[in-house]
């Protein structure tokens, strides 16, 4: 089949993470999330645009000045499915201190072997895991694992792709609370990419809601979560359940009706606001 029409995995997406902060990405699953932290972590180069990391652009081909080395030592990527991440053939030892052998981050082998036990101690890990296999422990466990890898490299930015989707309910709450004592501690940049608004709202101090490709807002996790300015925000908030019951009973839907195709000579201005270019 022949098609004429092109699809933008993420189009038009712009963005600032300061240092210290802690932004939330959500929206619902192909909105282009993932697209968009594998391509600031370095996994995906951009088609168009560009990538400006510390105030320089991140070179697309050549790099002279070794940017794009900075960059893979210096932001980290933590994934959703652990099991899938973490080499089944190799020891927990292995896995962690691997990234940090590759990079010479850590050269004296007495102070890696101590920095690794106050990495195991920080996300509650008891030395025992080291000599085992990622296929010996839990969901909850191997994501612990794979927290402690990145910090291992002192990242500035750590990039979590929906960490805590594939955990049971109370592993998740742990796991973002873990995220959140980490982040006090340390004070590196955090993008936490998330379906679930609840933690987004506890966690973070900014959220971007993003909808096939676009970034359609962008606040204060407080005030986007009080007072939503566009139609698909306020349906995505809309569908957050009530503890009380009785409040649940009242909860009123907000349905969002996908706008058709603008077209060539169109332009969206504002939420449902379009003009003649």
């Amino acid at each position: 089949m022949r098609s004429d029409y092109t699809i933008h995995a993420v189009d038009d997406v712009s963005f600032r993470i300061r240092e210290g902060e802690i932004m939330a990405l959500v929206g619902e699953t192909g909105c282009g999330k993932s697209t968009t932290a594998r391509t600031l972590a370095g996994i995906y180069r951009p088609t168009g645009g560009e990538i400006l990391y510390q105030g320089a652009r991140v070179p697309d081909k050549k790099d002279p000045f070794g940017m794009r080395k900075k960059m893979q030592t210096e932001i980290q990527m933590i994934f959703q499915d652990s099991g899938a991440a973490l080499n089944p053939r190799m020891s927990i030892r292995q896995i962690m201190l691997e990234p940090v052998k590759i990079s010479r981050r850590i050269r004296d082998r007495e102070m890696l072997e101590n920095r690794l036990r106050e990495i195991l101690k920080e996300t509650g890990l008891d030395e025992s895991i080291l000599s085992k296999k990622p296929g010996e422990l839990s969901g909850g466990q191997r994501q612990r694992v794979a927290i402690g890898r990145s910090l291992l490299m002192e990242p500035r930015l750590i990039i979590a792709d929906e960490p805590i989707a594939s955990l049971d309910i109370s592993i998740q709450a742990q796991i973002v609370m873990l995220f959140k004592k980490l982040q006090q501690e340390k004070r590196f940049s955090f993008l936490f990419i998330a379906h679930d608004l609840s933690m987004v709202r506890f966690l973070s101090d900014t959220t971007g809601v993003m909808k096939n490709g676009k970034l359609v807002e962008m606040a204060p996790t407080k005030e986007l979560f009080e007072n939503p300015q566009h139609p698909y925000t306020q349906s995505l908030l809309s569908a957050i359940h009530i503890p009380d019951p009785l409040e649940e009973r009242k909860r009123r839907l907000i349905e969002y009706e996908e706008p058709q195709s603008l077209g060539e000579g169109w332009k969206e201005l504002s939420a449902c606001h379009c003009v003649r270019i």
